[in-house]
């Protein structure tokens, strides 16, 4: 007979992890999509529910990863993982981003607009631009083939690093000169509209970028990461109603100035946010978080590239948020939560 699992914590003490950040060149990476996942266990359901995974009945004595559930011979892992049957169930949430419609995005944001996405953490985007991300990011590969697709994000990217900080102009020129040639190409679509948009903000975008310098520290353009935990704290939060405490595998991109922010961005007066980081060896809720994001971000990437897996996708479906960073409309169908 199965046993129960442990008790779910019931304070809102929430586990987190994330797979695919691969540092701020996103779109050169090995992967296509970020998955910060979220989970809300006790140490003992945590424990206990890693130990079903590995298939022993004793103590797991190795950090627990995703690979270890993502072999072609554990297919009944991942489903014990995602499954209804299982703790998490109800206990997850997963953000995903897609990281060219991140860069896109915030290319446009910051070049078009007054980096409202950025400021906010990505929780209060501009409408008009969001939909011109969109556009850009569904017709843009067709219209100009793979190689000058990716010569458009290779740019985007390289205006929205902040790497070398006396660089202004450089990265700026090199986009838009290349937005010029594009535009050539093609400017009666929706994608040319919006490419004649850009060439003529070359001014505009050397000041943007010159206050994404400045500002870099706090409010930095190419951290996905950090609009990922706003949407997982207001989640977990229900909105900013309650406290939450966040316990998170080791990162640099989440110092204590940016969570502060966080907090007084998102959280009314009298609610904090209590944040602190941990080595994912030493809490098996954050391996469990792992997992979870591990198994979500190779599902949503093999998704993205039309070869997914419709029965496990399905599952994954449960812990998804409505309001992931995602533009691709076929992959979105099949792993967006049903309404």
């Amino acid at each position: 007979m199965k046993t129960a699992h442990p008790t779910i914590a019931p304070v809102r003490e929430i586990a987190c992890d994330e797979s695919g950040w691969e540092g701020a060149n996103l779109v050169a990476g090995s992967s296509d999509v970020i998955a910060y996942a979220s989970v809300r266990l006790s140490v003992d359901a945590a424990t206990e529910f890693l130990r079903e995974l590995s298939g022993g009945a004793g103590h797991v004595k190795r950090e627990y990863k995703a690979s270890h559930v993502l072999r072609a011979d554990r297919r009944s892992k991942v489903k014990s993982l995602l499954g209804p049957a299982g703790p998490i169930h109800g206990n997850a949430f997963v953000h995903l981003t897609e990281k060219a419609y991140f860069v896109v995005g915030r290319l446009l944001d910051l070049v078009l607009g007054q980096s409202a996405d950025a400021a906010s953490a990505g929780v209060v985007a501009d409408r008009r631009l969001a939909g011109l991300a969109t556009t850009l990011s569904r017709e843009g590969p067709e219209t100009f083939g793979r190689d000058r697709w990716q010569a458009f994000l290779a740019a985007s990217n390289a205006v929205l690093r902040t790497w070398k900080p006396r660089n202004v102009r450089e990265p700026v020129d090199a986009f838009v000169d290349l937005v010029e040639t594009l535009a050539e190409l093609d400017g009666d679509s929706r994608v040319g509209a919006i490419l004649h948009e850009l060439r003529r903000a070359r001014a505009a975008a050397y000041a943007a970028r010159a206050r994404l310098i400045e500002h870099r520290t706090l409010q930095p353009a190419l951290e996905p990461l950090i609009p990922a935990l706003a949407r997982t704290v207001l989640h977990w939060s229900t909105g900013g109603g309650v406290d939450v405490s966040i316990v998170h595998d080791e990162q640099s991109a989440l110092t204590e100035r940016r969570i502060r922010r966080l907090e007084r961005q998102l959280l009314p007066p009298g609610r904090c946010l209590c944040f602190r980081q941990v080595d994912s060896r030493t809490d098996p809720r954050v391996q469990v978080a792992d997992v979870l994001a591990g198994v979500a971000r190779r599902l949503a990437a093999d998704e993205l590239r039309g070869r997914g897996d419709t029965e496990l996708g399905e599952l994954l479906r449960a812990y998804i948020d409505p309001a992931s960073c995602w533009s691709d409309e076929r992959s979105w169908s099949r792993l967006g939560p049903t309404r």
